[in-house]
């Protein structure tokens, strides 16, 4: 007989979260793909032997700080500090994109999640100026609590094991900080969001912009003081309806993702919006996906709810992470409600229960820092300069803007900040010029593109730009236009002494004798 009626949904539907479980899982196992994935890509010439910042150097700067290999590794806790070899880097990021992608396709228990965790943790803990940012953090105690959903060994998408409901709580508690945090550092950091203002800017000037970014700029302003509206219903009110009865809580809940959704096509975050989107489907319980999902999904959730076997062990664990939060949370909350709130920090070296916030300042003007070479004798007025382009950062004046998220090209945003500051606050981009200087290709992979495929050039520099977005319909078609502002580091070259000295200075030029493998 033909079934033509909806399918059933899981049993006490407010309170089951068989099908929610499965979906977050899913989405955080893409997050955790996409991270592994850009690690394995990325990781060897930013940290490895021949990377731009070594981990070797860095493990031993820390080890020699804090006194010991135990210190160090107590403090950051990563398995390189056992073996960080060129291969055991690679290693480890394809396994961990090897374990991403079976939870992806449905198998994950509490096993699996801890190993996934461990590992990306060990990334972010050597990654150094690399793994900054606050969606590393984020991902690790988004991932930490995710260990918490599944059973110990049994790795079925809906195995006999219900999810404890204390950790989407928890899961609530974090979409809670993770908002409300953004939106004080918001109020609190720039007079734009205050006088609805700040996506005048945001779109021109965040760190890497997208397809649909100049489109954005470009709006009415009205539209834009919209905008900026929307995002404190988002990040202000709707947080706190994540804690309430079913109805509110699915609304709060629809708000917060469509926020995350509209940032995801506005500009090229890294993955951290659709991370962001991991804790906020716990607003969801199985009877609002009962209605979404494909109808064999919900009845074999169905079949799972009716024959789930009650856990104590799983429930006891649970509820000691409650306990375990709750008391790690005095620390970001003290921050959250202080006038000095810092934003994107971690308080204990697992990463447990973090402070987070984005764009507590918006800048007025788009700086650029751009690499350019040539192979003239000298570096003067008759020199032809060939520019670097980046992977995603604006270099050409008629190249789109790409997308790129969820993958994150971690040199463009680093180069992004590094062109609000001085070269001496980012070393390392001397190392980065002496590599371009011998066409090293593993620097030269963070590239979008080898101006010099032949022999490298003779000479180096980075020229400060200000970019600004061309109006759309432009004659000549370019959307950029630009100024040059002057030198942000001046002609290198590779017998230079003051170059070769800084390296030595770095420990860097031993690192840098050969070029890449």
């Amino acid at each position: 007989m033909t079934e033509t009626g909806p399918s059933p949904a899981p049993r006490e539907t407010s309170d089951s979260y068989w099908l929610t479980r499965f979906v977050m899982l899913r989405l955080l196992a893409c997050v955790y793909a996409v991270a592994f994935l850009a690690a394995a890509k990325q990781i060897l010439p930013l940290i490895g032997s021949h990377g731009l910042l070594p981990v070797d150097l860095y493990l031993e700067h820390v080890q020699n700080a804090l006194g010991s290999p135990t210190a160090g590794f107590v403090r950051l806790p990563s398995i390189f500090w056992f073996a960080h070899s060129d291969a055991v880097l690679q290693l480890a990021a394809w396994i961990g994109f090897a374990l991403s992608c079976a939870v992806v396709a449905g198998y994950a228990n509490a096993l699996l999640m801890a190993v996934l965790w461990a590992l990306y943790m060990s990334f972010v803990h050597v990654g150094q100026d690399w793994y900054g940012y606050g969606w590393e953090i984020q991902l690790l105690e988004t991932g930490f609590l995710a260990i918490f959903l599944c059973p110990l060994l049994d790795g079925r998408p809906f195995p006999k094991r219900a999810p404890p409901i204390i950790v989407f709580w928890l899961f609530r508690w974090l979409i809670f900080r993770i908002m409300l945090g953004a939106a004080l550092i918001k109020l609190r950091g720039d007079p734009a969001w205050r006088n609805l203002t700040a996506l005048y800017y945001h779109f021109e000037t965040q760190p890497i912009p997208n397809p649909l970014s100049r489109s954005l700029h470009f709006l009415p302003h009205w539209t834009l003081k919209a905008g900026v509206l929307f995002n404190f219903l988002a990040e202000l009110v709707a947080p706190w309806f994540a804690f309430y009865p079913r109805v509110a809580r699915r609304i709060a809940g629809v708000i917060l993702v469509l926020f995350q959704l509209t940032l995801i096509l506005s500009g090229n975050l890294s993955f951290l919006n659709w991370l962001t989107i991991v804790p906020a489907l716990a607003c969801f319980d199985d009877g609002f996906w009962a209605k979404l999902l494909p109808r064999a999904l919900v009845r074999h959730a169905t079949a799972a709810a009716a024959t789930a076997q009650p856990s104590r062990p799983m429930q006891g664990t649970a509820w000691a992470v409650a306990v375990l939060v709750g008391v790690l949370s005095i620390q970001p909350v003290l921050n959250m409600i202080s006038p000095l709130q810092i934003m994107n920090t971690s308080f204990n070296p697992l990463d447990l229960v973090n402070t987070y916030g984005a764009f507590g300042s918006v800048g007025r003007e788009r700086l650029n820092v751009v690499f350019e070479g040539t192979d003239a004798e000298a570096p003067d007025a008759n020199a032809v300069w060939k520019a670097y382009p980046y992977q995603a950062l604006p270099v050409a004046l008629d190249r789109r803007p790409p997308q790129i998220a969820p993958y994150q090209p971690r040199l463009d945003w680093q180069m992004w900040f590094a062109a609000m500051s001085t070269p001496d606050q980012y070393p390392w981009t001397l190392h980065l010029i002496w590599k371009l200087l011998h066409n090293d290709p593993g620097a030269l992979s963070l590239f979008g593109g080898n101006p010099f495929p032949g022999k490298p050039p003779r000479y180096v520099r980075a020229v400060l730009y200000r970019y600004e977005f061309a109006r759309p319909g432009n004659a000549e078609g370019d959307w950029w236009q630009r100024e040059k502002l002057g030198l942000w580091l001046p002609p290198l070259s590779a017998d230079d002494p003051r170059l070769v000295g800084l390296l030595k200075q770095a420990g860097w030029l031993d690192n840098t004798n050969s070029v890449s493998p």
